[in-house]
């Protein structure tokens, strides 16, 4: 395939932010059309009566209440905004830390500006960087290819399986003697398959790096994702389960992993709060960056993630009751999900025979307004412009200028399973606050438009 078909090919599998937002989470337009519209051909627009507004909306927002409200006001009256000091002793990201660290079954939690800058803290932590291999999903958001490009190491892509995350034997496949970690990316609500994963991991030598920030309280065979490789990441965006509008977060058991990764969110240096956790400093001083989360963020995530348990409950209940309604349907293929139980309900996706089916699938149940759409909310980075010609913050950037770095050739080639499943599965977004009108219409149409493809 040539760089432009290739470059063509990124254009169109490609979404922006943007995209994710038109398509994924903001509210459609309320129309009123009838909750049972009937056996209509894929061809016909629903007729009116009385559908219903069906909104997914941001998660975390909708449970915004008085307890986030209280926390900010405590925050302004203290006068102290900095989390290490001012007029009075601040406490809201301190506070934040302990509790998500003990929510997720970790030692330690580190609370930053956002889930890229947790990455960036995580692979510092992990000590990668120049002639190290990180293998990371072809299907997953920019940040878990740039925080390995910025330490200077080596992005190696392994495909994806019909869970949307990391196959584990492609993953075997990509290991060299130069692979130091893998992101384990738990990408659009569901878990990664960590038991193969793990298992090849600790075998091979390889760190596992948990990238949670799309499956935020999520599971897998009752342990917290985030919390069963060597160090877990997660953000708080407001696409995210509970969100500040932006923050991030590192979790981790291994001391080592924690004090460097802590250095590097705040300069390079350590400060008492993390030497009381951690007991004396093993690691020197080094050049680090400054992601310092405010009191004003870490006030409303406290206040959040007392919630989180019940944000997931609703959603996935409402996943639940969708996937009940339309796994019967002759022949249809759902996401594989290795521990339903942990998924936290983001969509409900299945699959179709091509391309093409899925286009119309998607085209006509948005004429009901549905809210369908292709996978969202990542990129298939091997197909990107930028990835494809290696382009960094320099042109002498360590990354790709190594004999190895300038061998490796990213395109379509290294990912043609990813593209694959990509091209065939429909995601339907799910949302909280949906009542049962609302998903019983949602599978009445979902049921209607499957069949009429068939």
């Amino acid at each position: 395939m040539t760089t432009r078909n290739v470059t063509t090919n990124a254009r169109n599998h490609s979404l922006t932010r943007r995209k994710f937002l038109a398509t994924g989470c903001i509210a459609l337009s309320g129309a009123a059309v009838g909750s049972r519209a009937g056996r209509l051909l894929a061809s016909e627009s629903p007729k009116p009566p009385d559908m219903p507004n069906i909104d997914p909306g941001y998660v975390g927002p909708q449970f915004f209440d008085e307890r986030e409200e209280q926390a900010l006001l405590e925050v302004l009256e203290s006068r102290s905004p900095f989390r290490y000091w001012g007029p009075r002793r601040p406490t809201k990201v301190l506070r934040f830390e302990e509790s998500f660290a003990k929510y997720m079954g970790a030692r330690f939690a580190l609370a930053v500006t956002s889930g890229t800058a947790a990455l960036d803290c995580a692979v510092a932590g992990l000590g990668i960087g120049p002639g190290d291999e990180v293998i990371v999903p072809a299907y997953t958001w920019w940040s878990d290819y740039t925080c390995v490009v910025h330490a200077g190491a080596l992005p190696v892509f392994a495909d994806i399986d019909t869970t949307f995350n990391l196959d584990p034997q492609d993953f075997e496949r990509k290991i060299t003697p130069r692979t130091k970690a893998v992101i384990a990316v738990h990408l659009l609500g569901g878990p990664c398959d960590m038991d193969p994963i793990m298992e090849t991991a600790r075998k091979r030598g390889v760190m596992v790096l948990e990238d949670c920030a799309q499956c935020v309280g999520g599971s897998h065979r009752g342990r917290k994702l985030g919390g069963i490789g060597d160090v877990g990441i997660y953000s708080f965006q407001v696409n995210k389960m509970i969100t500040s509008g932006e923050g991030g977060a590192v979790v981790t058991s291994d001391p080592a992993i924690y004090e460097r990764a802590a250095r590097f969110h705040d300069m390079g240096t350590i400060r008492s709060v993390f030497l009381d956790r951690l007991g004396p400093s093993t690691v020197k001083t080094f050049a680090g960056e400054n992601f310092r989360m405010s009191e004003f963020t870490g006030a409303v995530l406290g206040a959040q993630l007392t919630k989180l348990d019940s944000m997931i409950a609703q959603l996935s209940r409402n996943a639940e009751a969708i996937y009940d309604g339309i796994r019967n349907l002759p022949g249809i293929r759902l996401r594989r999900r290795p521990d339903p139980a942990g998924d936290i309900g983001y969509a409900v996706y299945f699959e179709t025979g091509s391309k093409d089916t899925r286009n119309r699938c998607i085209r006509e149940l948005r004429n009901r307004k549905v809210p369908a759409s292709t996978l969202t909310g990542s990129v298939l980075l091997p197909i990107e412009e930028s990835v494809i010609n290696k382009r960094a913050r320099h042109p002498d950037w360590p990354s790709f200028n190594t004999p190895h770095g300038r061998e490796i050739k990213y395109g379509a080639d290294c990912c043609r399973q990813t593209l694959d499943i990509f091209d065939r599965f429909v995601q339907i977004r799910i949302g909280a606050k949906y009542t049962q009108r609302i998903n019983d219409y949602i599978v009445d149409s979902i049921r209607d438009v499957y069949n009429s493809l068939a």
